[in-house]
C-alpha cells in the first residue's frame, strides 16, 4: 500500500526539484515526491490512500541535530537547572539568574528543601562568579552540593559532598586537573569525579527518568536523526544497557547514530581490548541505533569555562586554555583511526585547537591520502579565515555549535576574548563560502535540542542582548535548512538514506507550520512543529505529562 502525504508545500532539499505538493511513501521509504498528476503512474498500478491531514502545513526533510549527547541529557536533566538565560522545557520553565548574589540566594534556597544530594547544573562564572569549595560551604556546609559547570567539563563539591562520595585528598590530590582544596575536578579530572557519581547518575529508577525526558524533548524538537557523539562518556557498558531498552522500540520516532568515545573507552582497558572493543561495535547494530566506522576524539577543553586553547592574543585576563588529550597523544589517536578508514570527529572549540588539529591532519593526509574522508571539526567555536580555508583544501567538514554566539558573545566580548573574536564565534558563513559541508548542532545541553533555534541563530546571528553580531557570518535561510537536514546527513555518512526528500530515501518528514525560506527570518525559531514521521509512520508532537 502507498500513502500519499500532501502538503502546501514540500520542501526536499532536492536541488534538480526544490519544491512538491505531495509525497509517496511505501514500506518506510520514498517511492516519488512530485504533485497528484506525477504520481499518478505510481498510483494507477498500486494500491493507495491520500493523507491530506498536512495539506495546510509545510513538510521538509526530518531534522538531524548531528551532535547531542542522550546520556548527558538524560544525567543532567534531573538536576536542578540554575542557569544565566532561562530555559524552557515542555514540562517546566526555568528564569534567568544572571548575578553571584543571585545565585547563592538561589542554590541556598534549594539546599534548604533537598532531602537528597543536590546537584545543580548550569553554573558559569562570567554571571556566576568563580565558585569553590569555600564558597559553597559558606552556602550550607552540611548538605552535600554538587554545582555542575554549564560547559559539562567540570563541576566542584562541597565538603559534605566530598564525604559523600569518599573522595579523599590522598587519593584525588595529585590527579591532574583535580583542584581538591577547592573542590574542582575538571577535564580529564572530571573522569575521576564521575566514576564516583556514577552509582547516585545512574540509579536506575533517575536514569530511566532522565531518558524518557530526553526521548521527549529529542522529538518534540522535531528531530528523525540524532548523532550520540560520545558514547561511552560515562560507562560504556552501562550505556549500552540503557539505551537499547529506552530508545530501540517503536515508540522512538527517530534514529540514533552511535559515535563511540576514544578518550572515554580508553579507561580501564588495554590497547588491545580498546582495539576489540571497537571492531565489535557494528556487531551492536539494530535498526534504530547505528554504530558504524566512526571515532570521537578530543583536542582542547570546553567552551563554556573558558578552556579553549586560543591562539595569541589569548584571552583578556591571561589564563591559558586546557588540552583534553595532549597533541601528542592526539596525533597518534588520529593517525591510528586515520590509517584504518574511520570518518573522525574532532572536539575543537578554541583556533590553537583549530591549528593544532589541521596540522595533524595535513601529515596524516600526506602519509596515506583519503578522499571524502568525513574529517570533521565538531564546535568549531573560535577560529580564522585562513583556517577554514585550509580545511576546505583538506577536506574537512564542519558541524558547529553556533549557539554559542547567542549565549556567549556579548559577556566573551567584554570579559573573555574582546569584540572581534567573540562577534565570529562559530564562523560558518565562511565555511559555506569556501565549499565546506556544514552542519549545526545542539550538543545538547549546551544548547537546546531545537534544530529551528539554531537555524534562527545561524540566520541572523542575533545574542540575548539583541545585538547582530558578525553579521558577515550570517547564512540564508536556505543554508540553514541545508544544515540541519541534507548537511547533517553528510557529516554522517548517510546521506544517501536520509537528509532531503527523494525517491529511495528513507520516509523521515517534520512537519511545520509555516516555511521556514520564505517566512521573516526573525521568526523562524518560534515556526510549532506539528509533527514528525519517521520511515512513513506519523508521531503528532504532544507535549509530555
Amino acid at each position: 500500500m502507498i500513502t500519499v502525504y500532501t502538503a502546501r508545500s514540500i520542501i526536499t532539499m532536492n536541488p534538480s526539484q526544490p519544491r512538491a505538493q505531495a509525497v509517496a511513501v511505501r514500506d518506510g521509504r520514498i517511492v516519488e515526491a512530485g504533485t497528484l498528476e506525477s504520481l499518478a503512474p505510481w498510483l494507477s498500478n498500486h494500491k493507495h490512500v491520500i493523507d491530506e491531514r498536512f495539506k495546510d502545513d509545510i513538510i521538509t526533510p526530518g531534522l538531524i541535530d548531528a551532535h547531542l549527547h542522550p546520556t548527558m541529557g538524560a544525567v543532567i536533566l534531573p538536576m536542578t537547572f540554575i542557569t544565566a538565560l532561562p530555559w524552557s522545557f515542555p514540562w517546566e520553565e526555568v528564569p534567568a539568574t544572571t548575578t553571584p548574589q543571585a545565585y547563592d540566594e538561589r542554590l541556598s534556597e534549594i539546599a534548604a528543601g533537598a532531602t537528597d544530594p543536590l546537584i545543580t547544573w548550569g553554573h558559569h562564572e562570567l554571571w556566576h562568579g568563580p565558585v569553590s569549595r569555600s564558597r559553597i560551604n559558606k552556602i550550607n556546609s552540611s548538605h552535600p552540593i554538587v554545582v555542575w559547570n554549564r560547559s559539562f567539563h567540570e563541576l566542584c563539591m562541597n565538603d559534605a559532598a566530598l564525604d559523600w562520595l569518599g573522595i579523599t585528598e590522598e587519593d584525588a590530590g595529585n590527579r591532574k586537573q583535580i583542584d581538591y582544596a577547592a573542590g574542582r575536578f575538571y577535564e580529564n579530572g572530571l573522569g575521576y569525579a564521575l566514576v564516583k557519581l556514577n552509582p547516585h547518575l545512574w540509579a536506575p529508577e533517575r536514569i530511566r527518568d532522565g531518558l524518557e525526558k530526553l526521548k521527549a524533548m529529542v522529538h518534540f524538537g522535531g528531530h528523525t536523526t540524532i548523532a550520540d557523539m560520545a558514547v561511552g562518556i560515562f560507562d560504556f557498558d552501562t550505556e549500552m544497557q540503557w539505551i537499547p531498552e529506552i530508545f530501540d522500540n517503536d515508540d522512538t520516532p527517530f534514529r540514533i547514530e552511535m559515535i563511540a568515545n576514544a578518550l572515554a573507552l580508553v579507561r580501564g582497558r588495554t590497547e588491545e581490548q580498546l582495539d576489540t572493543l571497537v571492531d565489535s561495535l557494528p556487531g551492536r547494530n539494530t535498526h534504530r541505533l547505528r554504530f558504524g566506522r566512526r571515532m570521537k576524539l578530543f583536542a582542547d577543553g570546553a567552551f563554556f569555562s573558558q578552556l579553549a586553547q586560543l591562539m595569541e592574543p589569548g584571552y583578556i585576563d591571561g589564563h591559558h586554555g586546557e588540552w583534553m588529550m595532549q597533541p601528542e597523544i592526539l596525533e597518534a589517536a588520529i593517525r591510528k583511526y586515520w590509517m584504518q578508514d574511520y570518518r573522525i570527529h574532532i572536539h575543537v572549540t578554541g583556533d590553537l585547537a583549530v591549528e593544532l588539529t589541521l596540522d595533524i591532519l595535513e601529515k596524516v593526509q600526506a602519509e596515506r591520502p583519503r578522499f571524502n574522508h568525513g574529517f570533521t571539526l565538531e564546535h568549531f567555536g573560535f577560529s580564522n579565515p585562513d583556517q577554514v580555508a585550509r580545511a576546505a583544501r583538506l577536506g574537512v567538514c564542519v558541524s558547529a555549535n553556533i549557539y554559542y554566539l547567542h549565549e556567549l558573545s556579548d559577556i566573551y566580548a567584554r570579559h573573555s576574548v574582546g569584540y572581534e573574536r567573540a562577534s565570529t564565534m562559530a564562523r560558518i558563513g565562511e565555511c559555506f563560502r569556501q565549499g565546506i559541508t556544514t552542519t549545526i548542532h545542539s550538543d545538547f545541553t549546551m544548547a537546546p535540542a531545537q534544530p529551528l533555534n539554531s537555524m534562527w541563530v545561524a540566520v541572523n546571528r542575533v545574542n540575548f542582548a539583541g545585538d547582530v553580531m558578525g553579521e558577515h557570518e550570517r547564512i540564508t535561510p536556505q543554508q540553514g535548512l541545508e544544515a540541519i537536514t541534507i548537511n547533517a546527513a553528510r557529516v554522517l555518512g548517510r546521506e544517501d538514506e536520509i537528509g532531503s526528500i527523494r525517491a529511495g530515501k528513507m520516509a523521515d518528514f517534520t512537519v511545520l507550520g509555516d516555511d521556514p525560506l520564505t517566512i521573516d527570518p526573525m521568526l523562524i525559531r518560534d515556526i510549532p512543529i506539528r509533527a514528525t514521521v519517521f520511515e512513513g509512520r506519523v508521531y503528532p508532537i504532544k507535549r509530555p505529562h
